[in-house]
């Protein structure tokens, strides 16, 4: 099937002018090439997509609406999140303040804890990648126990493994300095 049989190259040209965004130019610089004579094949590996891709692009253009219209995708709103603003910024405060604050006998907070306080404060079940997400949203980063000192006394050693025990893979709030050096 042919496509672009009554688009003109000025058309493409004007309608990229207009178009705003990554992908919308993306789309109309495809159809430029293969009004070029580029095969879709060769099109498809310069883009690093499928054919049917292609296809689809070039397709969506044989339309009685403004080019620059039809390379643009329809607003996908997404699912609604599980928590209201109100509370998720209310857990976010939570889970800035030691657990003990919230009524755990925990140290640190973890993914599995968090998800129990989301369930039991208000009434949502996540997954814990998602609970992982919700923490990291909230600053805290995760940190993973450090093995201890085989030089370290007894004593000492066994007050390490039972911390260790409870903080295994815990969050917490990053400092403004190690973001900075982050992202340096």
């Amino acid at each position: 099937m042919a496509h672009l049989e009554e688009t003109g190259l000025d058309e493409l040209h004007k309608a990229l002018e207009e178009v705003e965004g990554k992908r919308p130019a993306q789309r109309l610089l495809t159809a430029i090439a293969y009004k070029n004579g580029i095969s879709q094949t060769e099109l498809a590996e310069w883009n690093d997509t499928g054919r049917r891709t292609i296809y689809s692009w070039l397709k969506r253009l044989n339309t009685d609406e403004p080019l620059s219209e039809a390379v643009t995708d329809d607003h996908r709103s997404g699912r609604n999140r599980k928590l209201s603003d109100k509370h998720l910024e209310k857990f976010r405060e939570t889970v800035r303040d030691p657990p003990a604050e919230a009524g755990y006998d925990e140290p640190a907070w973890t993914t599995s804890l968090a998800r129990h306080h989301l369930k039991e404060t208000y009434d949502v079940e996540y997954s814990i990648p998602s609970c992982r997400r919700l923490l990291k949203e909230a600053g805290l980063s995760y940190q993973k126990p450090r093995p201890s000192n085989a030089k370290a006394e007894p004593e000492d050693r066994e007050e390490f493994d039972e911390t260790l025990k409870k903080t295994a893979g815990s969050w917490t709030l990053q400092s403004s300095v190690s973001i900075r050096r982050r992202h340096r």
